[in-house]
């Protein structure tokens, strides 16, 4: 009787051990699936294009005192071009996005995981 004691508390002592160990792995895989379903609410909210800075966001430039007189002289010959209407057969080439969201496939291999 004393042996199966013995064993009944060296399994139990076993048992003990590796709860705590199934414990902490939890915690972490836990914490883990948390972080992952964070970041692909993250990088959902910015999954769409982002426009070019347009005229207006240009022209606010000439007005900073941060920028040397040279830059605003550029601006403003800049600003005169684009002002000025396409003539005959012009043709203006359609708007681009100033950053388009390259992102899907991360977003897809986290949802996977």
């Amino acid at each position: 009787i004393a042996t199966w004691k013995g064993d009944s508390e060296a399994a139990t002592k076993i048992r003990g051990i590796d709860k705590a160990n199934y414990d902490a792995t939890h915690k972490d895989y836990s914490e883990s699936i948390d972080a992952l379903q964070r970041a692909t609410a993250v990088l959902k909210k910015q999954s769409h294009d982002r426009k070019q800075a347009s005229f207006a966001q240009v022209s606010a430039l000439q007005t900073m005192s941060l920028i040397p007189p040279e830059a605003k002289k550029t601006l403003d010959l800049f600003l005169a071009q684009v002002s000025q209407e396409p003539e005959g057969l012009e043709v203006s080439a359609p708007e681009a996005s100033g950053y388009e969201f390259q992102s899907h496939g991360v977003i897809e291999m986290l949802e996977k995981l």
